[in-house]
């Protein structure tokens, strides 16, 4: 094991176990909200979106190929770490569009690889994203969706088991949402909903489905189940260090379980400032491929983040 402690895996796996007894005695369970599920989800998104409002954030990503042993989960082989600063913004009508630059710092050689990504709300517009390779010399778009090959997936995060779709915000239009049932989870109150994306979002997604966990006082995922569109599950994502940072409740580490080819990466959240400057010339193209220029903005959220 590396810097994903065994501590964390064999949390994990028993959240899984524990999340398939929930999810077989949901329907016993009484409704203990008025909430509908859009209601619930919405209240979801919008606690998200706090997240990417003017935060300057530095995160560790370990990504391994995972085995059971002795009922136990574990990485098989050694970890791949990545350290990555990031700053986000809400923009565009009501701040629900977001713009978000990542930079790799760690490894040594792969410093300076950044991704941008604009995420929009209004379902009529698709996201966009570009990534700066060292290698390549220039900026590239990528694809923010997937087709209709289930053996193909949209654009992962820096090589992680994190989509760009696994990390979209809005566009709640494009689902039917409906609540599976209620009950305990880790000791919270939580609603299962499922989220069924509609014929035009089927076609650019690789799920067919999703289950979620929401903790219905703080409104944020604890467990999310990804189905593909044979209804087999293909992905899990666990939530945990559950924080209230800056009066904003936050899961500070997420662990993506690719249940196909069999790896995980935790997303370790080390630090999150909220309130930054971000001057909008950064969030830019300009700041993946100019590194004096990124520099200078970076040094600056350093230290407005001390």
């Amino acid at each position: 094991m590396n810097s994903l402690s065994s501590k964390n895996i064999y949390c994990f796996i028993a959240m899984i176990f524990f999340g398939c007894l929930l999810v077989s005695t949901s329907t016993y369970v009484n409704a203990k909200t008025d909430l509908s599920a859009r209601e619930i989800v919405e209240l979801v998104d919008d606690s998200r979106r706090q997240t990417t409002d003017s935060a300057f954030t530095r995160m560790s990503l370990t990504t391994c190929k995972y085995g059971i042993s002795k009922g136990k989960l574990k990485c098989a082989k050694k970890a791949r770490i990545k350290v990555v600063e990031s700053a986000q913004v809400n923009t565009g009508n009501n701040n629900k569009d977001v713009k978000t630059i990542a930079i790799i710092l760690e490894p040594a050689n792969e410093r300076g690889i950044g991704m941008l990504s604009f995420s929009y709300d209004d379902s009529d517009r698709d996201n966009e994203t570009w990534i700066y390779l060292s290698a390549l010399g220039k900026v590239k778009r990528m694809s923010t969706s997937s087709n209709d090959d289930e053996d193909t997936e949209s654009a992962s995060l820096f090589g992680t088991e994190i989509t760009i779709e696994d990390q979209e915000t809005g566009k709640l239009d494009d689902y039917i949402y409906e609540i599976l049932g209620e009950g305990k989870f880790r000791g919270r109150e939580v609603a299962i909903i499922e989220s069924i994306p509609k014929p035009h979002r089927l076609k650019k997604s690789r799920y067919g489905k999703t289950r979620s966990w929401i903790d219905l006082e703080r409104f944020i995922t604890l467990k999310m189940q990804m189905f593909d569109k044979n209804k087999k599950p293909i992905k899990q994502l666990d939530a945990g260090k559950v924080e209230k940072i800056n009066d904003i409740w936050m899961s500070r580490s997420l662990t993506f379980m690719n249940l196909v080819t069999q790896r995980l990466t935790n997303m370790n959240i080390e630090a999150i400032n909220f309130n930054i400057k971000i001057d909008p010339s950064f969030l830019t193209q300009r700041a993946l491929n100019d590194q004096a220029f990124r520099e200078k903005y970076l040094l600056d959220l350093r230290e407005q983040a001390k």
